[in-house]
């Protein structure tokens, strides 16, 4: 079992790049992470990574060891599962990760209610607005909002989610309200979600000649839609988000709905799994728990308005 564990923590320090991140990850110290790394060095009789003040990378031969360990981890789990499916009560650890707005305002509140049923589950939730890869970070299940392209993954959808343009009353009295798709192009600041591989760089609204897209154009830019949140309610300029996301900002009146007659295109929300993850019982009834009540808080949330 040492050893296993050990394994599991190597895969990790790999996939996520650090001893601490991967200890972390591991309900491990860095320290306790580190010693893992060492003993399993030290079995093997080879060198699992390159160290530096700044990087840790893995060897050459930490690179193939890693394919093996990743291959054994994941046909322990496989067998686990089996194993699972005769019994009644699911068990185990699932890795999640969703974008910052929906993981806090819909999947974390929903996340007790899940294990208070199943209490043999362990939830271990990352959330980040930047794209994820779930082979390479070593996830289960994925909550995603936009197009999803990837013929490798399945997909859960939950809804559609409408999307508004919103700025505050004091940007508005400032820079004046528009009237067109047009006018988002001339003197107004954009605020735009942006990260390494991010698919809006573009709005795409709906007018009544069809779809169009806007290159729209700010003067910053964030990863967070939250900070792009914070910048509109502060008059900095226009954001484009899920109308669930700033409901209460919009009841309040601190943001404004803008060319409401051509808003940007819905966006779908879903889960999103590798195909024989769904062979897991915890998986099956978490991706089926959340589509359900997900689906639910996103009712409660439209009503509200």
């Amino acid at each position: 079992m040492p050893y296993l564990e050990s394994l599991k923590v190597f895969v990790r320090v790999v996939e996520l790049g650090s001893i601490t991140s991967g200890g972390r990850d591991m309900r491990l110290t860095p320290a306790v992470a580190s010693n893992r790394v060492k003993e399993l060095e030290q079995r093997l009789g080879v060198r699992l990574f390159n160290r530096t003040t700044r990087n840790l990378s893995p060897t050459e031969v930490g690179k193939v060891f890693y394919d093996h360990a990743r291959k054994v981890i994941d046909a322990l789990d496989e067998a686990e599962a089996v194993v699972a499916g005769f019994s009644d009560t699911p068990r185990g650890t699932i890795r999640v990760t969703a974008p910052l707005g929906i993981g806090r305002r819909i999947i974390a509140p929903l996340i007790p209610l899940f294990t208070n049923q199943y209490p043999l589950v362990d939830i271990r939730m990352r959330l980040s607005d930047r794209k994820v890869d779930l082979f390479e970070d070593g996830l289960d299940v994925a909550f995603v909002l936009g197009e999803l392209k990837d013929s490798n993954l399945k997909l859960r959808k939950i809804a559609d989610c409408d999307r508004v343009l919103v700025a505050s009353p004091d940007y508005l009295a400032r820079a004046g309200t528009p009237e067109t798709p047009d006018d988002l192009l001339r003197d107004h600041n954009c605020l735009l979600l942006r990260f390494p591989r991010s698919p809006e760089y573009f709005w795409t609204l709906q007018t009544p000649n069809g779809t169009r897209k806007i290159e729209a154009s700010g003067r910053f830019d964030a990863d967070d839609g939250d900070v792009l949140t914070e910048w509109a309610l502060d008059g900095a300029g226009i954001a484009n988000k899920p109308r669930f996301d700033i409901a209460r900002h919009l009841a309040t009146r601190d943001l404004v709905e803008i060319l409401p007659d051509t808003p940007p295109l819905p966006a779908s929300f879903g889960c999103l799994y590798p195909h024989r993850k769904f062979q897991d019982p915890k998986i099956r009834q978490f991706v089926d728990f959340m589509t359900v009540e997900a689906r639910k808080k996103l009712d409660t949330i439209s009503k509200a308005q």
